[in-house]
């Protein structure tokens, strides 16, 4: 893997618009951080076992692309939740569980970690309110992202002028799942039945959660898209639990997504 001296987060293209209005985002990668071994790079994982002054140090790091201090940067003790938290100041060290977060209060970084589940990052730019959530397969199907949504709305966005994007994720050609996976998808909704193809092994197929994330958000009245970047395809680029798994090492490292309303002077 290159060797990065600082974070270099991808951009998603109708997230960046909103940076006229003070919306700041990046969906970070492996790139520019100080952990080693199979945490190289930009590891913000508090819950892997990677030393922590170097989980702290990138933390740093993250918050430093946004003009702020680590203690800036919340993040959410993810549960795969459906669950959304209001933040109106940070956290300190006492993390709440959810897998959602929304704010409309300047200077406070919303951050979701991932590994293969979905980071989405929302803005409605002229409301200045923001959220961020992790949507693997059970937060997906159970409302994370419609709960998401509905939250900014409390905080006085227009659903109509949310934009949603979602970043690195496992993509269907990497995921596959066995039959009882399909069943509870199918029993929710027959339409889901797109997003299955069939796999070699008998029984199993490869899931698109991608897909269904953005068929959901657009369901749901925002503007949504996708970077359509895998993480499990691209072992220098981004950490995947599923291909640690796969290569059965130890622990695996987590990169963040996330998003901050700035000061306006």
């Amino acid at each position: 893997m290159e060797t990065v001296s600082s974070p270099r987060p991808i951009m998603g293209p109708a997230l960046a618009k909103a940076e006229a209005h003070g919306v700041r985002h990046g969906f970070f990668t492996r790139q520019g951080g100080v952990s080693e071994g199979i945490y190289a790079g930009l590891n913000v994982g508090i819950g892997s076992q990677d030393l922590r002054a170097h989980v702290q140090e990138n933390r740093r790091r993250v918050a430093g692309f946004f003009g702020l201090g680590e203690d800036n940067l919340a993040t959410v003790h993810q549960i795969h939740s459906a669950d959304v938290v209001t933040v109106e100041a940070p956290f300190g060290s006492e993390r709440p569980q959810a897998d959602a977060m929304v704010s409309r209060t300047p200077g406070v970084i919303l951050g979701v970690l991932s590994a293969d589940c979905g980071p989405i990052l929302f803005a409605d730019a002229e409301a200045r309110v923001i959220g961020a959530a992790h949507a693997g397969w059970k937060g997906a199907l159970t409302g994370v992202l419609e709960n998401t949504i509905a939250a900014m709305v409390a905080l006085g966005a227009r659903r109509e002028a949310i934009i949603a994007t979602l970043g690195p994720s496992i993509s269907g050609a990497a995921y596959e799942v066995g039959p009882e996976f399909v069943e509870r998808f199918l029993a929710h909704d027959a339409d889901y039945a797109r997003f299955f193809r069939p796999s070699e092994k008998p029984g199993h197929a490869y899931f698109d959660l991608p897909g269904l994330t953005v068929q959901r958000l657009t369901k749901a009245g925002v503007q949504a898209d996708s970077l359509g970047l895998c993480t499990y395809a691209d072992p220098d680029t981004f950490f995947s639990y599923r291909r640690t798994t796969h290569a059965k090492e130890p622990d695996y490292g987590r990169q963040v997504s996330a998003i901050a309303l700035m000061e306006q002077r």
